[in-house]
């Protein structure tokens, strides 16, 4: 049987990963430190393909390689990136030890979106803002996660299928 070229993609990924982060940053957000997110789907692809070390390394990169490219490297703003994907990282860590529950993408999609939303409040609130005003935006942040990670949940599930569909295109012969 060939073997899948891990490697290979989780560069893919990665790349994939920047590109939607970049992408994203040029947009308009509904709000400040609001974006959907379209990164994180090649994180879940990852965790749902090769497993969580590699969801690690495509969450990392893709944060440092975006942060490089827009300037952003070691400001606040690329701390909340980084407290919000390991907060997601931590949630994808979990759902691996837990037994099979039946969470498919989505549900680990809107579980990894509400961890990464709560993790970048809770850098804000360190980083940023020190108080409890905080805590009035909350409950739209992870409201808006949630639709999010639905959304987001739902694409993973699409692009998990077509990749199922060309394995032999990442494989070794």
């Amino acid at each position: 049987m060939p073997r899948l070229r891990q490697d290979l993609l989780i560069a893919y990924l990665t790349a994939a990963a920047v590109t939607a982060h970049l992408l994203e940053a040029a947009l308009p957000g509904p709000g400040p430190w609001f974006k959907p997110g379209l990164a994180n789907i090649f994180t879940l692809v990852a965790f749902f393909l090769l497993g969580w070390r590699a969801a690690v390394a495509v969450t990392l990169l893709r944060i440092l390689a975006s942060s490089l490219a827009l300037g952003v490297l070691f400001t606040p703003g690329f701390f909340l990136s980084l407290a919000g994907g390991c907060g997601a990282l931590a949630l994808l860590g979990v759902v691996r030890l837990l037994p099979d529950i039946g969470l498919g993408p989505v549900g680990v999609s809107l579980l990894a979106a509400m961890a990464h939303m709560a993790a970048q409040g809770v850098a804000a609130w360190i980083l940023l803002i020190g108080h409890a005003g905080i805590l009035v935006a909350v409950p739209w942040l992870l409201a808006g996660s949630w639709i999010t990670g639905i959304l987001n949940g739902l694409l993973t599930f699409l692009l998990l299928e077509q990749l199922d569909r060309h394995r032999y295109l990442l494989t070794d012969p």
